[in-house]
């Protein structure tokens, strides 16, 4: 009890910092002028957003600094560098949206080459530091043994994929961080491993402080500094818990998200016609439904905690 107490304070001194010194870190921001260009083939409702300080989800390294102060154990250690080294990408991306107004940021090849790169090193990292295993854990308890060489390249696959699906849906205000609290919440509650537990729950805090400022209407956003992070953090989360064969179900609205830019370029290039009215599927619901903001983070929060929930279910009275 007194373990999960200590965890849950944690959680709530990461909400105050990040909630107290958000408003310091926008000041820098906009008094730099590294704020967010728009893209024109936006909607006129997202066109007004243009000035928004970006790259707000350097804030979150105040949940890293959290994590290693409170328990720096060999595998918080790796968490927070899983988390650091994705963020880094996005910063590169985001500084350079930024500080060139250019909404392109570093090139698409760039970033798979630094997200493989690090992906790579870091299941190295698992593999030979904390005795992660190539098997897939099923339903009842059967385990699926795959070689290493295969597992390794279906991860690399995984998370580099993974990572990229929820960097897409940090595209409203407001709307990654509802969608991914209840992930990281899931990963909380099944963990048996306190480095885990620790770590997931000072991110929802930080997360809660920052969607005082995220939340419609943005004062700013995270950016892919953020976005990328929480990315990359919650795919390893998935490899870590040894739950790769929940991923479809608990990271549904993210999938939803990349595969409809997917499916938006394959059927184009095929019919020269668009089969959603605009993509990531977010704004397809606001073009053609009228759906505000509000209404789209809220329906897609409530859809990603059900599915954290039942994937809880699955994982303690299925797996």
């Amino acid at each position: 009890m007194y373990a999960m107490n200590g965890i849950l304070g944690v959680s709530g001194l990461s909400f105050l910092l990040v909630a107290l010194f958000t408003p310091l870190l926008i000041w820098g921001l906009r008094t730099l002028k590294l704020t967010q260009p728009i893209r024109t083939e936006l909607p006129p409702d997202h066109q007004a957003k243009r000035g928004t300080p970006l790259m707000a989800g350097l804030i979150l390294l105040v949940g890293v600094a959290m994590s290693l102060q409170f328990h720096p154990a060999p595998l918080t250690v790796f968490l927070c560098s899983t988390f650091l080294l994705f963020s880094t990408i996005g910063f590169m991306d985001d500084f350079k949206k930024a500080a060139w107004q250019d909404p392109s940021g570093i090139s698409g090849r760039m970033k798979l080459v630094l997200q493989f790169l690090f992906t790579g090193i870091l299941l190295y990292v698992l593999f030979h530091s904390f005795s992660l295993t190539s098997d897939i854990t099923l339903f009842n308890g059967f385990q699926l043994h795959l070689p290493v060489s295969v597992y390794i390249i279906i991860m690399l696959l995984f998370i580099v994929g993974s990572a990229n699906a929820i960097n897409f849906t940090d595209g409203l205000d407001g709307l990654l961080i509802n969608v991914a609290i209840p992930t990281y919440f899931f990963f909380f509650v099944i963990s048996e491993k306190p480095e885990v537990q620790m770590f997931s729950l000072i991110m929802i805090g930080c997360l809660l402080g920052l969607l005082l400022y995220n939340i419609y209407p943005a004062r700013a956003f995270m950016g892919d500094t953020g976005s990328l992070a929480i990315g990359g953090s919650l795919s390893f989360l998935a490899v870590i818990e040894k739950v790769e064969i929940l991923i479809p179900l608990l990271f549904l609205i993210y999938l939803a998200e990349q595969f409809s830019v997917i499916l938006q370029v394959w059927y184009y290039k095929r019919t020269k016609l668009r089969l959603f009215r605009m993509a990531p599927i977010h704004y397809h619901f606001s073009l053609k439904y009228g759906w505000s903001e509000n209404k789209i983070v809220m329906i897609f929060g409530f859809v990603s905690w059900f599915m954290a929930l039942l994937c809880w279910v699955l994982a303690k009275y299925v797996m």
